[in-house]
């Protein structure tokens, strides 16, 4: 049975940082593309970034998030992480990992889905 399951989120004050964490089981991430996508209260669930399974490893980042967030895998330890720095109120989100069920390349087209970790960003 796949599962994803991310930690790391909490309750952050403006201008800090979290590290999000996609650990799988089940599934093994060093073969397909792997993304971040966040759900904000009222919102549909939108794209945050992506990493291919290519030896670049080439990531790909939503224009709110560029030069702020930054994905990583370490595949021995079969881990996604997301680092997010310089957090605003505007990035509280649920933040969902996902993994492609087939391809190598972003964006994803049929990915497992994890369940989720809360951020909230405020003072």
């Amino acid at each position: 049975q796949v599962q994803l399951v991310e930690s790391g989120g909490g309750l952050v004050q403006p201008g800090g940082f979290l590290r999000l964490s996609c650990a799988a089981s089940g599934f093994t991430l060093d073969s397909y593309a792997i993304g971040w996508f966040r759900q904000a209260p009222g919102k549909e669930r939108e794209g945050v970034s992506c990493i291919d399974s290519s030896t670049d490893g080439t990531t790909y980042y939503a224009d709110s998030v560029k030069g702020r967030f930054t994905i990583s895998r370490d595949n021995a330890k079969n881990t996604v992480y997301l680092q997010m720095n310089s957090l605003k109120p505007e990035d509280t989100a649920v933040y969902y990992c996902a993994a492609d069920r087939s391809s190598w390349s972003c964006p994803l087209r049929d990915p497992y889905w994890g369940k989720g970790t809360l951020v909230t960003v405020s003072s």
